[in-house]
């Protein structure tokens, strides 16, 4: 199936069947194969009667809450897209078609109020409120989205399988588009004009809604900042925090030049780094396939697999990176022979990690640890030192050509196959 559109609806019989009616005339027109779906919250006026008269399968809600509808209608929806809208015709159909345009170059599309060219018809002081909201959460966990609690969005289905939705009521919005997000999915605002309700009253509460929006808030907060979201390297080559903006450019720089001139590069573990974006004829390789989500936009080869069975012939590569991937895994040498592998005679093997050897970076670590819980610190597995990796790396038929230093504590070794 196509389409499924999912509708949360409340006492909305003197609108369910304009909007219905509305949607078979509209969707037909890009997708043949659809269906509606209402999920109805306890109303008692003729919403069910009404979505059924019109070929609508009905849900009689169980969880509570605007979020518990969302969450039962994705359940049951067939769709390879699901679109949500809300039942009170304050969302066009006649919107849709360019939801469904925009589909083909993003997993999330919003219908936005507050991107440039959208528009809203609201009571003044709910549109303040909305705007203040969403501007808090938008600047406050760096998204580049504007209309974070728009409730019209186009999903592909595969977005919403493993997202782990907690919320239960209208912040479930906020939820969906930051694990989104954070998850390495596209997400493109459509600019849109949102109407006021057609008949009826509205069912969000001002007071609750900022409520459960700054708790939700909180939640995401810990998600946005930490390792698992896909963009956390990106981000942070452009730090509000100049110490992390420093080091992650630093360690851009060094890489970059080390690795300068390579007409064949791997970048092994390149997580959202921009490193990958500036290397010459390279590919990517990352375990996480978030990560690998998010760089797409760098237009790079990317392949999701393991640094211990690199998926590459034998003397592939004139150069392999390797920055901030082996102190998370086990030290064992047939890593670094199957770096070795996939490395040509004569090319380039540079590895980046933390010098535990160094006063410096202990100290950081334990700094870091403490302002910055669930970073990449509390993930070091495999302590190495500069004479020991050096060592190592040179028994494995390498031979050693310089090494630098990111805040005189992370190091930068380049080697050369022999």
């Amino acid at each position: 199936m196509q389409l499924s559109v999912v509708i949360p609806a409340l006492n909305e019989g003197a609108n369910i069947g304009e909007l219905i009616t509305a949607l078979h005339e509209v969707v037909p027109s890009f997708a043949s194969d659809y269906e509606v779906i209402v999920v109805d919250g306890g109303s008692v006026d003729k919403t069910r009667e009404m979505a059924r008269m019109l070929n609508t399968k009905v849900l009689v809600q169980n969880e509570k809450g605007y979020g518990g509808a969302l969450k039962e209608g994705f359940a049951t929806a067939e769709g390879t897209y699901i679109l949500t809208l809300d039942g009170d015709l304050s969302h066009s159909p006649t919107f849709i078609p360019q939801m469904w345009e925009a589909g083909r170059g993003a997993e999330v599309v919003v219908a936005s109020r507050y991107t440039s060219g959208g528009s809203a018809e609201m009571p003044l002081l709910r549109k303040v409120l909305s705007r203040i909201l969403n501007t808090f959460f938008t600047a406050g966990l760096s998204l580049p989205v504007k209309d974070i609690s728009s409730g019209f969005r186009l999903y592909h289905s595969s977005v919403l399988k493993n997202l782990h939705l907690a919320s239960s009521d209208f912040e479930i919005l906020e939820e969906i588009l930051i694990k989104s997000y954070a998850q390495g999915w596209r997400i493109q605002e459509v600019p849109f004009h949102y109407l006021p309700r057609k008949s009826g009253r509205s069912h969000a509460k001002l007071l609750k809604f900022g409520l459960a929006y700054l708790r939700t808030f909180r939640r995401m907060w810990s998600l946005r900042n930490s390792i698992l979201t896909a963009d956390y390297d990106y981000r942070a080559y452009d730090s509000r925090i100049p110490f992390q903006r420093y080091w992650q450019r630093r360690r851009f720089n060094i890489i970059t030049q080390l690795a300068r001139g390579a007409k064949s590069t791997l970048d092994i573990g390149c997580g959202s780094s921009r490193i990958l974006a500036a290397l010459e004829n390279a590919i990517g390789l990352d375990v996480q396939t978030s990560k690998l989500r998010y760089i797409r936009r760098f237009g790079k080869p990317l392949v999701n697999a393991s640094i211990n069975t690199l998926p590459f012939r034998d003397n592939a590569f004139e150069c392999v990176v390797c920055s901030e991937v082996i102190e998370h895994i086990p030290g064992e040498e047939s890593v670094f022979s199957e770096m070795s592998r996939v490395l040509q005679k004569g090319g380039r093997l540079i590895l980046g990690t933390p010098d535990y050897g160094t006063v410096w970076w202990r100290l950081i670590e334990r700094l870091y640890g403490f302002f910055a819980p669930g970073g990449y610190a509390e993930e070091h597995i495999t302590r190495y030192t500069r004479k020991g990796l050096i060592e190592l790396v040179e028994r494995l038929g390498f031979d050693f050509r310089e090494v630098r230093y990111v805040g005189r504590s992370e190091m930068i070794l380049s080697f050369v196959k022999l």
